[in-house]
């Protein structure tokens, strides 16, 4: 699977999962009802797909670029560190809103969550391309 079709793919699987994930954990780590955390981890969700397309599409043509075209661990892992930093960035006024809690107690939040998602991003994402093969532009040049 190539193009538009595998990021949206990819963005609606990762972010059901990821749901199902932090609601939960929301839900127990602030003392909130279920509906509260996961009203919560759905409009994280919808950032998280905003930001997913964007980064995706900006690494790719980053990746395009490179003249070894491999998806090699150490590119698997800044992958990750950039696509999470961005989104701890991102989210931290919706947190700290959403929770009532200081911009601090948010960052914390947020750091725990990116925690997570570090692994969570590396390991989906590998798993994405073991099913639907890595994408044009880390596949290697055919001789």
């Amino acid at each position: 699977m190539q193009g538009k079709a595998r990021k949206i793919v990819q963005a609606i699987c990762y972010e059901v999962i990821a749901v199902a994930c932090v609601a939960p954990a929301l839900a127990l780590m602030f003392d909130a009802g279920m509906a509260h955390s996961t009203a919560l981890s759905v409009l994280m969700s919808g950032v998280a797909m905003s930001w997913n397309m964007a980064f995706n599409w900006a690494f790719e043509r980053w990746e395009a670029r490179q003249t070894k075209r491999k998806r090699t661990v150490l590119r698997r892992i800044l992958h990750a560190l950039g696509f999470e930093g961005g989104l701890v960035v991102l989210l931290l006024p919706l947190v700290a809103y959403w929770l009532d809690i200081s911009l601090w107690a948010a960052l914390l939040t947020n750091l725990a969550l990116f925690a997570f998602f570090f692994v969570y991003a590396f390991v989906f994402q590998w798993g994405f391309d073991k099913v639907f093969d890595v994408p044009l532009s880390a596949q290697q040049a055919k001789c």
